[in-house]
């Protein structure tokens, strides 16, 4: 029986993010997304949180001084998906386990390439037919649980544009969906991946070590 878990975290800030908050909704149906249980859980980081960090989620040292300490953190067994918007900064903050990954993020770029933002709030507001609803409901955001319920939300309305009859039909479509269609950086920022040099295709694909997997991906094909 497939397991899967909505997640999403809150973390020190960005230099050398460290778990504070962990929050999972569990989802067996990908038909129905009906909610099996939930989790939320804060951690002691061993060290400040950024006033950057601390200014989104409203989460203060302070708060944290009694919880378990980051490291004790461990993915419930059995899990073998893990779903979120931007799915990849939450996995690597909890070590890179070993389970296929679902990006809401990325989808949400090929689903409805005219939005004018991608973030779970403009979502949220772009996606919801009760705005006000959403207002009232954003006024907690970026608490984790908060979060993996829009989550939930953004997978669903996903889902109604492009259904899917399993888990891994939708992790293929994600995988589909992270491959980029221009570069995203460099002296071809903007050019569209079939279109570039060959000469320099093969010269970041030899020199750019550390190169995005599925931007190399993208690469290869091309």
């Amino acid at each position: 029986m497939t397991t899967v878990l909505i997640f999403d975290t809150e973390t020190t800030g960005h230099a050398e993010p460290v778990l504070i908050e962990a929050a999972g909704l569990f989802i067996q149906d990908v038909r129905t997304l009906s909610v099996l249980g939930n989790f939320e859980q804060r951690y002691n980081p061993g060290k400040p949180i950024e006033t950057g960090a601390m200014a989104t989620h409203h989460i203060l040292d302070e708060d944290l001084v009694e919880c378990p300490p980051a490291d004790t953190f461990r993915l419930p067994e059995g899990v073998d998906y893990l779903v979120g918007h931007k799915i990849d900064y939450d996995w690597e903050v909890i070590g890179k386990p070993g389970v296929k990954r679902i990006c809401t993020l990325a989808m949400a770029r090929k689903v409805w390439p005219d939005a004018d933002s991608f973030s779970q709030s403009a979502l949220m507001y772009r996606l919801a037919k009760d705005r006000n609803r959403v207002r009232d409901a954003l006024k907690e955001a970026h608490s984790a649980l908060a979060d993996v319920k829009f989550c939930r939300f953004i997978l669903k309305k996903i889902l109604d544009e492009k259904p899917m009859d399993s888990w891994d039909a939708l992790w293929t479509f994600s995988e589909a969906c992270r491959i980029p269609d221009v570069m995203p950086f460099g002296k071809h920022k903007g050019v569209a991946i079939k279109e570039l040099p060959r000469d320099y295709v093969g010269w970041a694909l030899k020199n750019l070590t550390d190169m995005d997997p599925y931007l190399r991906k993208a690469m290869e094909c091309a």
